[in-house]
């Protein structure tokens, strides 16, 4: 054991982690750039202990503590049955660490309450920090919540929060953060769409490639609460937890709790170095690289609940003719499902629509080449269902109070052990019995008066259960469309769906956000309808394909009604994905800065900087028909590159022009790495909602 009063010092390249072991729990009190391999002395982060308060500067623990004399959110809240002392006293009992890890062991005395404390630095360069409790006593104790905190310099003058709603997800939101407290609070069950779990936290101004910037993110798919406060005893921190309803986790003698893990990032290159780290991380822990992910055609907007064999074998055919690699079938296929008001929870296939189960269907697709995807609501059960009928307790529904529903839906009580056995036979035995590949796992109803961490953590176990029985089958987490995206869900899923929205516009800046956390390639991007369905908005061809290019694509139409021009349009959009794709899924990816709000750009680039992509798009006119210069980062600064422009069928949507710029036709125009880091290209003028691609290549590449 060390010295109980020296700092830890945790480091990577980037990273460092200085953590003070003075106080009764430990305290992160620097958390940054690399402060290099010589000793820290501990009076570096000494304060003064000023007047008119306690006779301590009160220490901001990584369990904040009310008897510490720390006077903000405790990070510890609890009692005992039978005892009225709310607020318990870890101790530090033992310390072990390396060079990326420390772990603390605490306790109280006087409680029987333990915790063991971990932070690790991994190979991505992300701090990943958590904490258990344990309750030793003979008395059960009630946790009301177990919040870790992480400290920020007083430079740290903004915050980048989400909100949004259904079909409008991972909208940003800037706010200045001085002398003020902001709050994001989750109650919705699940990750949700108005609400997600991350947080950016940055010097003034802080831009995609300029500033200083942390992030912050909950790997948590249930409830949760990140405090920003910049006011409590002048130490500016978020502390971050997941949010517990009174009586929701009670310790028996014996038994413990897990927090969910931080996952936490420090960019000195805006939030480009803060989500890169992110992807890294995401990258390193998947270890799903090594298979393409295969290009999507999922059947809801195309038949919704009407399945027909002969209808879906015509578009199964058009869907292997556009180049399609998997068939999805998706919602309707299961007993007495003809709309969304029955069946959830009888997960067997409707004879009466498939009197031959969906063999024949099946054999069809991979005749064709294409593997095969099904839709499941497994959390779910409809009132009308033969199971809600046969188990009526197995809802989460009181009868002596109105049903509540949602969809015409409500949840299963997922801490049933019955209920997760029948789950896990139905979707077992039809993974066994038909040749299936994919499996959509949705999630369209938000919990009320429910106990979410239970449903969460045995909703995780269920899935992890099917992956291990069946390791072949791919996983979607949707919820809703975006409503379940987190780094919880993560270890369980190998595909997210975005936004049930399609629409190219909206998409553009929803996969923007959910891509600060998320590597592109692991979130579904659809060409949709030209009209979308939710918004009613009309997209060219070419705009629908580049907004979805750049992540996993799929396709999301009814292919029965275009015609054949637009059929070979499609297809030719498809090869030109599949020759981009190891690119596109395996790079790294940048967003760049440009002054005016009404232009999105956004790239990738592969590891050797020989080949990049960038995307510009015009969301909207300005009151200038120029658009600056763009400007690239991190390609070699000696090295020539070639600009060749990419086109996604025959109409290019420039705007009005006499003459575009010289470049564009100049097939021996080359520019360094350095000119086009501080020049940039030219972009042609662009109409409202299209976008301009260009490729970027080593000029003897």
């Amino acid at each position: 054991m060390k010295d109980i009063l020296s700092p830890i010092h945790l480091s990577s390249r980037s990273l460092s982690v200085v953590i003070s072991q003075r106080g009764n729990v430990p305290s992160i009190v620097y958390w940054g750039a690399s402060l290099g391999d010589g000793p820290i002395d501990e009076a570096l982060f000494d304060r003064p202990v000023h007047g008119g308060d306690l006779d301590l500067d009160p220490p901001l623990g990584l369990i904040p503590q009310q008897r510490d004399g720390w006077s903000g959110l405790p990070g510890l809240e609890g009692f005992h049955l039978g005892n009225e002392n709310l607020f318990a006293h870890l101790q530090i009992t033992s310390s072990d660490c390396s060079a990326t890890k420390a772990v603390f062991d605490l306790a109280d005395k006087h409680t029987g309450l333990v915790a063991h404390v971990s932070l690790e630095i991994n190979d991505a360069e992300v701090l990943v920090v958590s904490a258990k409790l344990t309750n030793n006593a003979s008395e059960k104790f009630v946790l009301s919540s177990l919040r870790l905190a992480l400290p920020l310099p007083a430079r740290a003058e903004e915050l980048l929060t989400y909100n949004g709603r259904w079909g409008l997800e991972f909208c940003e939101r800037r706010s200045s953060w001085f002398d003020n407290v902001e709050t994001v609070t989750n109650l919705h069950g699940k990750t949700s769409h108005e609400k997600w779990p991350l947080m950016f936290v940055g010097t003034r101004a802080f831009s995609e490639q300029e500033g200083e910037v942390w992030g912050c993110h909950l790997g948590w798919s249930g409830n949760y609460e990140i405090v920003a406060d910049s006011v409590t005893e002048h130490h500016r921190h978020i502390l971050v937890g997941e949010r517990l309803f009174t009586g929701e986790v009670v310790l028996e003698s014996g038994q413990s709790y897990e927090t969910p893990k931080i996952f936490a990032v420090h960019s000195r290159s805006g939030l480009n170095g803060a989500s890169q780290k992110f992807h890294q991380h995401v990258r390193a822990i998947a270890k799903r690289d090594e298979a393409p992910r295969r290009v999507v055609l999922n059947t809801w907007e195309a038949v919704y609940f009407n399945h027909d064999f002969a209808t879906l074998t015509r578009l199964a055919d058009l869907a292997a003719k556009v180049g399609v690699e998997r068939f999805v079938l998706d919602d309707g296929w299961f007993k007495g499902r003809r709309n969304d008001k029955a069946g959830l929870g009888d997960w067997t296939i409707d004879q009466k629509v498939w009197p031959d189960g969906l063999k024949p269907l099946i054999d069809h697709v991979a005749n064709l080449g294409m593997d095969f995807g099904l839709w499941f609501e497994p959390e779910m059960v409809n009132p009308d269902s033969d199971l809600f009928r046969e188990h009526p307790d197995w809802a989460l529904h009181d009868e002596k109070y109105q049903m509540l529903t949602g969809r015409n839906q409500l949840v299963l009580d997922m801490s049933r052990h019955e209920v997760v056995e029948y789950l896990f036979k139905g979707i077992s035995d039809l993974l066994t019995t038909n040749k299936i590949s994919f499996i959509k796992w949705d999630h369209n109803r938000n919990l009320h008066a429910a106990k979410a961490h239970a449903q969460t953590r045995a909703t995780y176990g269920l899935l992890a259960r099917l992956k291990k029985a069946h390791p072949h089958v791919q996983f979607e987490s949707c919820a809703s469309g975006g409503g379940r995206i987190d780094f919880g869900i993560l270890e369980h899923v190998d595909r997210f769906w975005t936004s049930d929205s399609i629409d190219a516009l909206d998409r553009v800046l929803i996969q923007r956000g959910a891509s600060r956390l998320m590597p592109p390639e692991f979130l579904g991007m659809h060409i949709g309808a030209k009209v979308n369905s939710v918004t009613r908005r009309t997209h060219d061809l070419a705009f629908r394909a580049t907004t979805a290019m750049f992540g996993w694509l799929g396709i999301e139409t009814n292919l029965l009604a275009l015609a054949p021009d637009e059929i070979t349009e499609l297809r030719e959009v498809v090869t030109k994905y599949k020759s981009l794709r190891p690119l596109l899924h395996s790079g790294v990816h940048f967003n760049i800065d440009n002054p005016d709000s009404r232009i999105v750009t956004h790239g990738v680039r592969d590891a050797d900087c020989r080949r990049a992509l960038v995307s510009v798009t015009r969301t909207q006119n300005s009151p200038t028909g120029y658009i600056d210069p763009i400007r690239v980062a991190g390609l070699s600064p000696s090295a020539r590159y070639s600009l060749t422009p990419l086109y996604f069928g025959e109409k290019r949507n420039f705007a009005l022009h006499r003459k575009l710029p010289d470049w564009l036709s100049n097939p021996d125009f080359t520019a360094t790495g350095r000119q086009l880091e501080q020049v940039g290209f030219v972009c042609p003028p662009l109409m409202p909602a299209s976008s301009f691609v260009v490729a970027i290549e080593t000029a003897n590449s």
